[in-house]
Formats: structure tokens, sequence, C-alpha cells
């Protein structure tokens, strides 16, 4: 009997996982950025707030409000060329707990020749117990221009909370004219709380973002190095097989907040979308 009733939970709880799917595309029509198709599905949408000038900004919105044990979502993004995109958030992304499967986040980012995507999507929060296996696949022309950030931060220290277990995976793969040129797995699993303390992975901090920029060099290196004064947290940025990629680590997430948009602001000069500005 103890079987059966495990079994039927364990069914209920498949049923009921949220799933959402976002594929889209831009293209450049007389130097003006604009969707050309797109399709979406389940809990996730797309919302383009406001047409502009040249470039296009786009916001997700996961109307599951927030991202449980066993959820997927799948985000498929490809800008024609010459098209200028900005994608955000509509807030932070919750991760709660896992019940059985992790949650899988799956990005897809396809940029043409010429074309420029700014990634800017606010905080991942990974409650306690949460499981996330997160996968990001960049492919870029020889001449498109990226701008990307992600920050993660475990648990909502300002409400007293904190990740002490679970599992985090994050896969990154960035290819530039059909070629590998960056690839890196994160992964934290188990006793998270401690493992964060050690002086190799946080030193204690609950906030880790990244930012990577292509294309980066020496001279964008040290024009965010000059920064450096005015840092709340830490931050590391170095630039290979021409991208620059700086690395965050923070005791909270505010602080590593006003790092990432300083150094955002110097990398590209550009606004930030007004989302992360409220």
């Amino acid at each position: 009997m103890r079987t059966d009733i495990t079994s039927a939970t364990s069914a209920i709880f498949a049923a009921n996982r949220a799933q959402g799917a976002v594929a889209f595309d831009v293209h450049q029509v007389e130097g003006v950025t604009r969707r050309r198709e797109l399709h979406e599905s389940g809990s996730l949408r797309v919302r383009f707030p406001s047409p502009e000038a040249e470039g296009l900004s786009a916001v997700f919105v996961n109307t599951a409000g927030g991202v449980a044990g066993g959820d997927r979502f799948d985000i498929d993004i490809a800008t024609g060329e010459g098209a200028r995109l900005a994608v955000t958030t509509a807030a932070a992304e919750k991760v709660y707990r896992a019940s059985g499967a992790p949650s899988q986040l799956n990005i897809a980012l396809k940029l043409a020749a010429g074309s420029h995507l700014a990634w800017l999507p606010q905080e991942t929060i990974l409650f306690d117990r949460a499981e996330v296996s997160r996968r990001i696949d960049i492919d870029l022309a020889e001449s498109a221009s990226l701008l990307l950030c992600e920050i993660v931060v475990f648990g909502r220290a300002a409400m007293g909370e904190r990740m002490l277990s679970g599992q985090f995976v994050d896969r990154w793969r960035l290819r530039r004219g059909g070629r590998l040129v960056f690839a890196e797995t994160v992964r934290l699993d188990g006793d998270i709380g401690e493992k964060l303390k050690a002086g190799a992975i946080a030193k204690g901090g609950v906030a880790i973002g990244t930012a990577l920029i292509a294309p980066g060099d020496e001279a964008l290196v040290e024009r965010i190095r000059e920064l450096g004064e005015s840092f709340g947290g830490e931050v590391g940025i170095s630039c290979w097989n021409g991208f620059a990629m700086a690395r965050f680590c923070a005791q909270d997430a505010a602080r590593l907040r006003a790092d990432m948009m300083a150094v955002l602001g110097r990398a590209s000069g550009a606004a930030l979308p007004r989302l992360w500005l409220n």
C-alpha cells in the first residue's frame, strides 16, 4: 500500500511540473531591428515593451511564479545580420526546493554577422534544497558582439535565508565562427552552505556572477580595472581568445549587483534595461 501511495504521489508531482519554451528571432529592416518569428508555450512568455529607434528590447516573464524541481524551461534566440537586441527578465528568478528531479534551464543564443545581443537577466535566487541544471550555448558569427551576464544568489540574506544544501550545475559553451573558444561547467552539490565558506570557492560569499564580453581585449580589461577601488565585492577580469570575462563574488546580492552594473556600464556604454534600475 505504501508503495502505491508513493507512486501515485510521484505521478501527481510529475504531472504538475511547469514547462515553458520561447523561441524567437529578430532581424534588421532598413536599419531598425524588429521581431520576426515568435513561438511561446507553457508558462514562459516574452514581451517587447516598446519600439526603439534602432535596437529592440525583450523582457521574459515566468507566469509559474518561479522554478521548482522537475520544471523545465527552454529559450532559443537568434539575431539576424546587423540586428541589435537587449534581453532581460521582469524580476529575479526564484528556484525553490526540489522533491525529486532537478529543474532544467536551457538557453541557446545564436548571433549572425554584425549583430549584437545584450543578455542581461536579473538574479537567479536559489532557495535551500533547490536543485537546478542550467545549460547556456552561444554561437557567435565572427563579427557579432555579445554582452552577457548571469548572477546567482544562494539564499536571500536580507530575509535571513541561506542555501544550506542542494545542487547547482551550470554548463557554458561559447563558439565563435563555429569554433569552440570557451567551455566551462560549474558543479556545486551536497553541503553547499559549507562549501561556499571555502576561500577557493566563495570565501563566505552568497552571491556569484559572471559577465562575458565579446569582443574583448586588454584595453577593455584595463578600463574595467580602473573601477577597482569602487567595488564592494571581489571582481576579477581577464581576456583570451578574443573575449573578456569578469568574475564576481560578494557577501550579498545588492553589493554584487552594484559591481555588475558598474562593469557592464564600462564595457558597453549603453544604458542598462530600466528594470535593472527599479
